[in-house]
């Protein structure tokens, strides 16, 4: 968590708040969270318009005048919230980006401190190297495409979907989901599935992503994430087995199911996705 429908949607609400803005400078409260570009480069950006907000993957990019840009990847906790700039600024505030219009402050907070910052000069894909390795983004890949990315793969569907090597933005919460929605057992050898898996599968993929995209995100019992608006998502009242173990599934009634799948809790109904003894879905 964050996952893409919730950096997705974060990307949405900050847009129209920051697009146009002039940074007048930036705060660094904590200095483990710029991995690249140093002090000298948030110097830089004083000065300079930011000019779009987006999401590559799991990450979310401030794009400003003179080809620099801010990417942020938020991990477990990382959040944006807009202040006064009277306002306090709580022991858990890891960076501010100051406006010079005054009228407000960006603020970025991350409790467990696992998100990290870079700043770049230059085209961020070409600049970065934790972007340039993301695989293709899952509401955009083709059906042949996603097909030939499972062929090529022999590990497990669950762990293929949450390498972002293959595959940019999917975690945990959404991989679980779609696997329900197609009726695929998590375990599966990708490389095995069926040409109507697969395309189940990828309809599933796209379905659920911007379903929860519309929903703005999934929000769940921690309540760590919110829209930069400061919202929370519904999409985990929409959820089918994501963290309802032990509770019946709503197409079958069996118990749902979970289990670690490479180092990854998987949340499953046994009826409704059974493991094929054979290859094949």
């Amino acid at each position: 968590m964050p996952e893409l429908p919730e950096v997705e949607t974060i990307a949405r609400t900050l847009a129209p708040r920051v697009s146009g803005r002039v940074v007048a400078g930036l705060d660094l409260l904590y200095r483990p969270l710029l991995r690249t570009g140093g002090r000298k480069g948030l110097d830089a950006l004083a000065g300079r318009r930011i000019l779009d907000v987006r999401r590559r993957g799991k990450m979310l990019l401030i794009e400003l005048e003179g080809a620099r840009a801010l990417v942020f990847h938020l991990k477990m906790t990382g959040q944006f919230l807009f202040a006064k700039p009277s306002a306090p600024r709580d022991r858990h505030v890891r960076l501010v980006i100051r406006f010079d219009d005054a009228s407000d402050e960006l603020r970025f907070r991350d409790v467990r401190k696992f998100g990290f910052l870079l700043c770049l000069d230059g085209e961020p894909e070409s600049a970065c190297g934790e972007l340039g390795r993301l695989g293709p983004e899952p509401l955009e890949v083709t059906l042949p495409e996603f097909a030939a990315i499972l062929k090529a793969r022999r590990g497990r569907i669950k762990s293929v979907l949450l390498d972002q090597k293959r595959i940019a933005g999917i975690g945990n919460i959404y991989a679980d989901e779609m696997l329900f929605d197609a009726r695929i057992h998590p375990e599966k050898p990708a490389s095995s599935l069926r040409k109507e898996a697969v395309e189940r599968l990828h309809r599933s993929m796209q379905k659920i992503l911007a379903s929860a995209i519309e929903a703005g995100g999934s929000t769940l019992k921690d309540a760590r994430y919110l829209d930069a608006d400061g919202n929370p998502g519904d999409f985990q009242l929409s959820h089918k087995v994501y963290d309802r173990e032990g509770e019946p599934c709503l197409a079958c009634g069996a118990p749902i199911r979970m289990k670690r799948i490479g180092g990854r809790s998987s949340h499953f109904c046994p009826n409704c996705q059974r493991r094929p003894a054979k290859a094949g879905a």
